[in-house]
C-alpha cells in the first residue's frame, strides 16, 4: 500500500475544506482506497492529508493531477503544498 501525503497551510480551512470536498483531481477514479484529513493541533489552519492506494503509480498520477490544481490555487486556497510518496511498510492496531 501507498500512501501520498500533502500538507500545507490554509488561509480558511472552511474554504479549502469545500474546495477539498468539490474533487477537482477525482479521486475516487484516480485510485484512492480511502484519505483521512488532519489539522495541526496548535495550529487549526494548517492541514495534511493522507491518500491510500494500491500502487505507486497511481499516487504518483493524482499527484501530477494536483500540482495542476494547485497552480491554478496558488496563495488563495492553499499555501506551499508539500507532497511525498511514501510506501506503508507495518500498521497495528491497538
Amino acid at each position: 500500500m501507498y500512501m501520498l501525503r500533502i500538507e500545507h497551510p490554509v488561509p480558511n480551512f472552511e474554504g479549502w475544506k469545500q474546495a477539498f470536498d468539490s474533487d477537482p483531481a477525482g479521486r475516487e477514479k484516480s485510485g484512492v482506497r480511502r484519505y483521512q484529513i488532519l489539522r495541526a493541533v496548535d495550529d487549526p489552519n494548517f492541514v495534511m492529508i493522507d491518500l491510500e492506494f494500491d500502487t505507486v503509480q497511481q499516487a504518483e498520477a493524482l499527484l501530477a493531477a494536483m500540482r495542476v490544481v494547485w497552480g491554478r490555487v496558488a496563495g488563495t486556497i492553499i499555501l506551499n503544498p508539500q507532497a511525498r510518496i511514501v510506501e506503508v511498510t507495518e500498521t497495528k492496531r491497538y
